[in-house]
C-alpha cells in the first residue's frame, strides 16, 4: 500500500515527483522536530524509521536517493534548527 496507496485518486509514480519529494522532506522533518506532544529524533534514528517505510510509506527510487545525501539533510537542518 503505502506510497502506491490511493491519494487524491493517484497512485504510485502518478503521484507528482514533487509530491514524492515532499512526503520524505515532510517526514524526515517531522521526526527530527521537536513538536509539543513528542521529542525529537536523532538524525540517525529519523532514518532507520524511514528506511523501514521504504517501498511501503515512500517510493523506493525516492528514498534511495534521499538516502544517497542525507547528510546534506542533516547539514540544512542544523543549520535552520529553531
Amino acid at each position: 500500500m503505502g506510497w502506491r496507496r490511493i491519494s487524491r485518486g493517484l497512485k504510485g509514480e502518478a503521484i507528482p515527483l514533487a509530491g514524492r519529494i515532499m512526503a520524505i522532506a515532510d517526514v524526515y522533518d517531522a521526526l527530527i522536530s521537536k513538536r509539543v506532544y513528542k521529542d525529537s529524533m536523532t538524525h540517525e534514528e529519523a532514518l532507520e524509521i524511514m528506511k523501514q517505510s521504504r517501498g511501503n510509506h515512500f517510493d523506493p527510487y525516492i528514498l534511495d536517493v534521499f538516502l544517497e545525501i542525507e547528510t546534506e539533510f542533516y547539514r540544512v537542518a542544523q543549520t535552520y534548527h529553531d
